[in-house]
């Protein structure tokens, strides 16, 4: 399982932000050739984005890709499933036939580029009514398909809401989207991203309902918010001491016989021992990824010193 606390669009036909996204502590970085990329310029950065991605980065790199019902999204994944990129988001699902498209399309590019099979990751991005009507079905489309992602943008457009900053209209929905990947035995998906960059509160609260909510991470669209995101979906200090004395508590008592006691005034039984153990499991990945980040930072150091030395 990937660790996903935050995924950080930047448009693809950016140079710059591209650069500097890549740089950034998100766990995953999505190179935009959707809504962020103009029309005009499309066709001409798809291998562009490809080429960021070959580059060393210390993150999961994705392309976000136009829908198949546009004129460019077949063109997109023809172009995008390449040799460095993880994973591909692809938009306005509004079915499980989509996926099965982009399945086919994407294990013959596989094939012929010398790829492994399902290398590439399947991200469907669910923001119409339909798509999320049909989200079970989506997730269970392909094994490509981890887990899914919710965009309120769209989402809200398409069935005429009235998105506020207290998200509270949007609560069934993102509730729905948790309840079809649970039931389709995929990770729990990524909730939307905050959009009001100058909305520190409304943006806090946005974490809290994903979090609450049992999302495992956070799309954003703006390099500030990646740091918020990251803490805000990694187990604390106190979460971590907490859930190992339950699990130590818990073998202690199991061992004497005993599966329900009382542990600080509170019940302890298997349910409450399954959480802590996948708070442990999350915390063993955020570990991972920060000594992960650190070599790389550690790499790219080295590779500087040694380019100075040879200049």
């Amino acid at each position: 399982m990937s660790l996903l606390r935050s995924m950080l669009f930047a448009p693809g036909n950016h140079a710059r932000r591209v650069e500097k996204a890549l740089t950034l502590d998100a766990d995953a970085v999505i190179l935009d050739l959707e809504d962020a990329c103009p029309v005009a310029e499309k066709v001409a950065t798809r291998p562009v984005v490809v080429a960021a991605l070959q580059r060393p980065r210390r993150c999961l790199g994705y392309v976000r890709v136009n829908a198949l019902t546009t004129a460019f999204g077949h063109g997109d994944l023809g172009a995008v499933v390449q040799r460095g990129v993880d994973g591909v988001m692809l938009t306005k699902v509004d079915g499980p036939d989509q996926i099965e498209i982009a399945d086919r399309l994407m294990t013959e590019l596989e094939r012929d580029r010398g790829l492994a099979p399902r290398s590439v990751d399947l991200l469907p991005l669910i923001e119409t009514g339909a798509g999320l009507a049909r989200a079970e079905a989506i997730a269970r489309a392909s094994p490509r398909v981890k887990r899914l992602a919710f965009g309120a943008g769209d989402f809200t457009l398409d069935m005429g809401i009235h998105w506020t900053r207290e998200e509270t209209e949007l609560l069934a929905f993102r509730s729905a989207l948790l309840l079809a990947s649970r039931a389709a035995g995929v990770e729990a998906p990524i909730d939307l991203a905050w959009i009001d960059t100058q909305d520190a509160e409304g943006f806090a609260n946005s974490v809290r309902w994903g979090r609450t909510l049992g999302f495992q991470g956070k799309l954003c669209i703006h390099p500030s918010h990646v740091d918020a995101i990251n803490r805000a979906f990694s187990p604390s200090a106190d979460d971590v001491a907490k859930a190992r004395r339950i699990v130590a508590a818990f073998r202690e008592a199991e061992a004497q016989g005993s599966a329900a006691f009382a542990l600080d005034g509170a019940l302890v039984d298997y349910a409450i021992v399954f959480k802590a153990e996948r708070v442990l499991e999350r915390a063993a990945l955020v570990d991972a990824r920060a000594a992960a980040v650190g070599d790389a930072r550690e790499a790219t150091v080295a590779n500087g010193t040694r380019e100075a030395t040879r200049r």
